[in-house]
C-alpha cells in the first residue's frame, strides 16, 4: 500500500510540475545595482537586489524589494563590516502602455512596509558591534520599458526610513532614511 501512495504522490506531483500552463505577461523579476544618498550615510553608496511581483488585470500590483547594501555607513578602516538590508512588501500602480508585440512602457508608484535591517561589526574609529531589526517604510517612483514581451529595463527612485531605532556613536538609526536610485533589467 505505501508503494502505491508513493507513486500516486510522484506522478501527481509530476503532472503539476510538467501541465502546460497559460502564459501571463503581468509577472515580473528585475534585477537591480543602485546608488544611494541620505542622513546617515556618504553620497553615492552602492547596493544590490532584485524585486519581484505581478500586476493584476489592470493598473494594481504588488512586489517584493530585497536590497543589500555594504559598506553602507562608511569605509570598513571606520565601521568595519557594515551593512543594511532591506526587505519590502509594497502596492505597485502603474499604466501599461504596450503594442500588440508586447513591446512599450510602464510608469508605475510604489510603496510599501518591511524590514530594514542594519549591522555595524567593529572599526578601528568606531570600534562598536550592533545589529538591529527595525520596522520601516518605501514609497517611490520608476518606470518599466518593453522591448519585447519578455525583457526590458526598469529604474526607480525610492525614499526609505525606519519608524524607530537605537543610537550608536552619534549614528541615530532610529530617523535613519535615505534615498535609492536603481536601474536594472526586467523579465516578465
Amino acid at each position: 500500500m505505501r508503494g502505491v501512495l508513493k507513486f500516486v504522490l510522484a506522478a501527481t506531483t509530476a503532472a503539476i510540475i510538467w501541465a502546460p500552463v497559460e502564459a501571463r505577461a503581468d509577472g515580473y523579476v528585475s534585477p537591480w545595482v543602485a546608488a544611494q544618498f541620505g542622513s546617515n550615510i556618504d553620497s553615492g553608496r552602492t547596493a544590490v537586489g532584485v524585486d519581484a511581483g505581478g500586476m493584476g488585470a489592470g493598473i494594481l500590483g504588488g512586489e517584493v524589494d530585497f536590497g543589500y547594501s555594504p559598506s553602507f555607513f562608511g569605509t570598513q578602516n571606520d565601521f568595519g563590516h557594515n551593512t543594511v538590508i532591506t526587505l519590502m512588501g509594497n502596492l505597485i500602480i502603474g499604466i501599461p502602455v504596450e503594442t500588440a508585440s508586447g513591446a512599450g512602457i510602464r510608469p508605475y508608484l510604489t510603496g510599501g512596509l518591511g524590514l530594514i535591517r542594519m549591522q555595524i561589526d567593529g572599526g578601528t574609529v568606531f570600534n562598536v558591534t550592533e545589529s538591529n531589526n527595525a520596522f520601516g517604510w518605501d514609497a517611490g517612483a520608476g518606470v518599466m520599458g518593453f522591448f519585447g514581451s519578455h525583457i526590458g529595463l526598469r529604474g526607480d527612485a525610492r525614499y526609505f526610513r525606519v519608524f524607530n531605532g537605537p543610537v550608536v556613536h552619534n549614528l541615530n538609526l532610529g530617523g535613519l532614511n535615505f534615498w535609492r536610485v536603481s536601474a536594472g533589467l526586467v523579465f516578465r
